[in-house]
C-alpha cells in the first residue's frame, strides 16, 4: 500500500477523469481487443497506479494487496462452492432438486421459486456464497426447462443482492445502522419491505424478460452428469435440502450469536461463542459442507474413495479463471481507492445543500461508481455525512430509511471494478457487453427503487 506519509495531490477532477478514462481503456480492450480479461485487468491497474501518482515503489504492493484480498474472501468461497455443486450435480441431487421444485411450483413458476428460496437463503449468507451454493440448482433447472440461464440466474442473484444490501446482519447495513444511530430491528423490518418488493421487479420480472433477450446456455462450469452416468441411486430430496441447508444454519448461528454478543445477551468473548463463530464463518461451513456432502451423496452410495477425490478434483479446474478474474477485479477496485479518489470525492461532495436522504443516495453512488465496493461505499457515505445526521431531529423510521437509502446508492451501477461483476457475468457465461446490458442494469434498477422506497417511508416517517 501507499506510504503513510504520502498525500495525493491531484483534485476530484483530474482523478475522476484517470478514472474513467482507465474504465474506458478496461472496456476496450476486452470488448473491442478481445484481450482476456485477467490480463486487461492487470495492465489497467497498473497503469492507473502509475497515472494517479501512487509511488512508485508501492504500486506493486498496493495491486498485490487489492488482488489477495478479494482473492482471501473469493477463492475459498468458489473452490469449496464448486466442490459442493459437483457433489450435488454428478450425485443426482441437483436434478432431484430441479425435479422437485418443477413439480411443486410449475414450470412457469421455477424462476419465482428459486428466487424465493434464495430470498430465505440471503438473510444470513453473504452475496457470492449464497450463490455459489445456489448454482448447481439453478443450472439443473434451466437444463430441465431449457430456454436461457439468464431466467432462472438472475432471479436467484438479485435476491441474494437485495438481502445482502439493504437486511442486516449483512456488513454494509449493520455499519451504517451504528455510524448514524439507526435502530437495527427497525432496519431490518424496513430492509425486508425495501428489498422484497424491489427483488420482485428488478430481479424476478427483469431476469425473465432478459432471459428471453439473451438466451444463453448453461455453462458447464460445474459439469454435468448425462442421463447414462447418472447414478441409480440419487438422494432424496430432504438429503439434498439439508446439504445446501447445513451451511447456511452454521452461518446464521455465527451473524446471530455476532448479534447477541453485540447487544450484550452473551459475552462475545466466551470461549464457546468464539469456537462456535468460528465453525460458522462461512469457509469453515462450506468446507463442513463438502465434507458431508462427499459422504451423503458419496461413500453412503457406493463411490470409492478415489472417484470422489477425482470428482472433487474435476470441480476446480473450471473455476480458475473465475477465481482469478474476480481477484483482478478487486485489484482494479483497489488501486481506484488507494489512489485518493474516495477521500477527494468525500471533500468535493461533502456539502452539497440537499436533503439528508438525498445526499446520502448520491454520494453512496458516486463513490461506488467510483472505486467499485458497495461496502465501502456504503460505509464511507455513512461516516461523511453522519455528523448531519447527528445534529438533526429525525424519527426511527428515517434513521433507518437514511441508511437505506445510503445502501441503494452502494448498489447502483455495478461495473468493471467490482469484483461482484466478474463473479456473475463468469458464472453464468457472459460476456462483458452482456453483463453490463443485465446485470449492471440489475443492479441499478435495485438501487433505483430501493431509493425510492426509502424515500416514501422518510416523507411519511
Amino acid at each position: 500500500m501507499p506510504p503513510e506519509d504520502w498525500e495525493q495531490t491531484l483534485g476530484a477532477g483530474p482523478l475522476l477523469g484517470i478514472a474513467a478514462a482507465a474504465i474506458a481503456l478496461l472496456l476496450f480492450l476486452i470488448i473491442r481487443l478481445r484481450l482476456h480479461a485477467f490480463l486487461a485487468l492487470i495492465l489497467v491497474s497498473l497503469v492507473t497506479a502509475f497515472a494517479t501518482g501512487v509511488p512508485a515503489g508501492a504500486v506493486v504492493d498496493v495491486l498485490t494487496t487489492g488482488f489477495g484480498t478479494t482473492l482471501g474472501s473469493v477463492a475459498l468461497l468458489v473452490g469449496l462452492g464448486a466442490m459442493l455443486g459437483r457433489m450435488v450435480e454428478t450425485s443426482g441431487g441437483a436434478k432431484v432438486m430441479a425435479d422437485t421444485l418443477v413439480r411443486r411450483f410449475g414450470e412457469k413458476r421455477a424462476p419465482l421459486a428459486l428466487g424465493v428460496a434464495s430470498l430465505i437463503f440471503g438473510f444470513p449468507i453473504f452475496f457470492d456464497a449464497g450463490l455459489v451454493v445456489m448454482l448447481p440448482i439453478v443450472f439443473a433447472v434451466a437444463r430441465r426447462l431449457g430456454g436461457s440461464v439468464l431466467t432462472y440466474g438472475l432471479p436467484t442473484a438479485g435476491a441474494f443482492s437485495v438481502m445482502h444490501v439493504f437486511v442486516p446482519p449483512h456488513p454494509g447495513p449493520v455499519a451504517a445502522s451504528e455510524l448514524l444511530g439507526a435502530n437495527p430491528g427497525m432496519v431490518v423490518l424496513l430492509g425486508l419491505v425495501v428489498a422484497i418488493p424491489t427483488w420482485y421487479v428488478t430481479s424476478y420480472l427483469f431476469g425473465v424478460w432478459a432471459g428471453r433477450r439473451w438466451v444463453l446456455p448453461v455453462p458447464e462450469l460445474l459439469g454435468r452428469t448425462s442421463d447414462e452416468e447418472a447414478p441409480d441411486n440419487p438422494p432424496s430430496f430432504g438429503t439434498v435440502l439439508g446439504v445446501l441447508l447445513l451451511p447456511l444454519l452454521l452461518i446464521f448461528v455465527n451473524t446471530g450469536l455476532n448479534t447477541l454478543g453485540t447487544a450484550g445477551v452473551v459475552d462475545a468473548d466466551a470461549t464457546w461463542v468464539q469456537v462456535a463463530r468460528a465453525i460458522g464463518s462461512t469457509p469453515v461451513a462450506l468446507l463442513i459442507a463438502v465434507l458431508v456432502a462427499a459422504w451423503v451423496m458419496g461413500h453412503r452410495r457406493g463411490r470409492d474413495k478415489t472417484a470422489i477425490e477425482r470428482l472433487l478434483e474435476s470441480s476446480l479446474g473450471p473455476v480458475c479463471s473465475v477465481i482469478l478474474i474476480t481477484g483482478a477485479g478487486g485489484m482494479f477496485g483497489a488501486v481506484l481507492r488507494a489512489s485518493g479518489i474516495g477521500a477527494a470525492l468525500e471533500d468535493a461532495l461533502g456539502d452539497l445543500g440537499l436533503p439528508i436522504i438525498v445526499a446520502g443516495f448520491l454520494i453512496a453512488t458516486i463513490l461506488r461508481v467510483a472505486q467499485g465496493s458497495a461496502t465501502v461505499a456504503l460505509i464511507t457515505t455513512a461516516g461523511l455525512i453522519e455528523p448531519a445526521v447527528a445534529s438533526g431531529d429525525f424519527s426511527a423510521v428515517q434513521l433507518a430509511a437514511i441508511v437505506l437509502a445510503v445502501a441503494a446508492g452502494s448498489v447502483m451501477a455495478s461495473h468493471v471494478n467490482d469484483s461482484g461483476f466478474w463473479l456473475v457475468g463468469r458464472f453464468f457465461g457472459m460476456d462483458v457487453r452482456t453483463t453490463l446490458k443485465t446485470w449492471t442494469v440489475l443492479e441499478t434498477l435495485i438501487g433505483l427503487m430501493g431509493f425510492a422506497i426509502a424515500l416514501v417511508f422518510f416523507a411519511v416517517g
